[in-house]
């Protein structure tokens, strides 16, 4: 468990989260220092059972409200995943390569949400594939796609629109040479045929 506080004088606890993985990473990606307690500390223990004491508390409200007292020990199990953990995920499960071409310079790479968060796409690395900078922009504006088989799509509008592309049509019906190895972080279908349907229809 891990918490956040406010600094002195307010000393407020005012948010926190479970660790579940780390990744080491390069130092430009982000360093947050935290302070760590031992549980054998009588102020540590204290602290750390007015937490369990107050998630005890929320749980109780949860299953009144909702009437169903699984649901908020599912949503306990199943964190909340932000921006930061999310790009960290994708790249991981991608073996720090870019999807298209195996390219491995990481900071060029960038995770690209299938459906954006905007759009009420998940912070999941399912709903991720690890792209270069200029073909995640083109991918988020519609000029590139993936099918559901992996195979990339390069809409004919990018030239219209700017008369050129061939740097990207050359990859045009070529299959992603990078995927995750696990199933469920494959790219899911649900997402591809989103993005295919919203994105960049032609």
């Amino acid at each position: 468990m891990f918490l956040f506080k406010l600094h002195a004088p307010d000393n407020f606890i005012v948010g926190g989260g479970f660790f579940v993985r780390f990744s080491i990473l390069p130092t430009y990606n982000a360093i947050v220092q935290g302070k760590t307690y031992s549980l054998s500390d009588e102020i540590s223990r204290n602290l750390y059972d007015s937490v369990q004491l107050k998630l005890q508390g929320a749980a109780l409200r949860w299953a009144v409200t909702e009437s169903d007292p699984n649901r908020y020990a599912e949503s306990m199990m199943r964190h909340r995943i932000g921006q930061g953990a999310f790009r960290v995920m994708v790249t991981d499960a991608y073996h720090r390569r870019r999807a298209v071409t195996g390219e491995k310079t990481l900071p060029v790479l960038e995770a690209a949400h299938i459906r954006p968060y905007a759009e009420k796409g998940p912070h999941l690395t399912s709903n991720g594939i690890l792209m270069k900078s200029d073909f995640h922009t083109l991918f988020d504006r519609g000029y590139i796609t993936i099918a559901p088989d992996y195979h990339i799509v390069v809409s004919s509008r990018l030239h219209d629109d700017y008369g050129n592309g061939k740097d990207y049509y050359k990859y045009h019906g070529e299959k992603l040479l990078i995927l995750p190895d696990e199933k469920n972080q494959l790219p899911a279908a649900q997402y591809l045929n989103w993005h295919n349907k919203n994105v960049y229809p032609e």
